[in-house]
């Protein structure tokens, strides 16, 4: 499968590419500056994600948007680049699939009480929550873009090992057999890569929790 991935050159980027390649797709990494690519075999978009167009994405079937702002300036870039990538897409059958936040999920089965709302949360991701969920929120209520949401579970270990398995849920966290609501950034490439091969939730949101 032709697999364009947004942002390939960052730590869940990097690991995107990783699996994608593995599993044999045909990989090519969309990025501002390909010097800072880890893997310099697959081919290369080199270009501000704020400057694409439907021309340029339009002959990969999956998009994978793994873009990642975290200064306080730069936080708002991910609704605005969300709502770009959305715009470029719609009405066209390319699936776009998105590097999501926990902060948004619920804790609760009624869905009243977001994780980024509750007790406990850490202040200094808030900001962070608050713009990622905002962009999700704009997405949810796009019927013209195939879209598909992937949060993580509440503790995303970026240098956690990749173990192979997860589970999956949806709008609410999930925790696993040690009660820890928590997965690698290796796994969830895994279930991103699953995803994109499967595609077994268009127009939906799904988190994964590892085992």
């Amino acid at each position: 499968m032709k697999i364009a991935i947004i942002g390939a050159a960052g730590k869940q980027g990097s690991l995107l590419v990783e699996e994608a390649v593995r599993r044999g797709n045909d990989v090519t990494a969309v990025v501002r500056d390909r010097n800072e690519l880890k893997n310099k075999d697959i081919a290369v978009i080199e270009k501000d994600l704020f400057e694409l167009t439907y021309e340029d994405v339009k002959d990969f079937p999956v998009i994978i948007d793994a873009f990642g702002a975290w200064t306080p300036e730069t936080l708002p870039l991910h609704q605005t680049s969300l709502k770009h990538l959305a715009d470029i897409l719609s009405g066209h059958p390319n699936r776009l699939l998105v590097v999501g936040g926990a902060g948004s999920l619920y804790v609760d089965e009624q869905k009243q009480l977001r994780l980024m709302d509750s007790e406990g949360f850490p202040d200094m991701f808030k900001p962070l929550a608050s713009n990622m969920g905002a962009a999700f929120d704009a997405l949810q209520q796009r019927d013209d873009v195939q879209w598909t949401y992937l949060s993580p579970a509440a503790d995303f270990v970026a240098d956690g090992a990749r173990t192979g398995a997860y589970k999956s849920g949806g709008d609410v966290v999930m925790v696993n057999s040690n009660n820890e609501s928590q997965i690698s950034y290796a796994d969830y490439a895994i279930a991103m890569i699953d995803e994109a091969e499967n595609g077994q939730h268009i127009q939906k949101r799904f988190t994964v929790v590892s085992l």
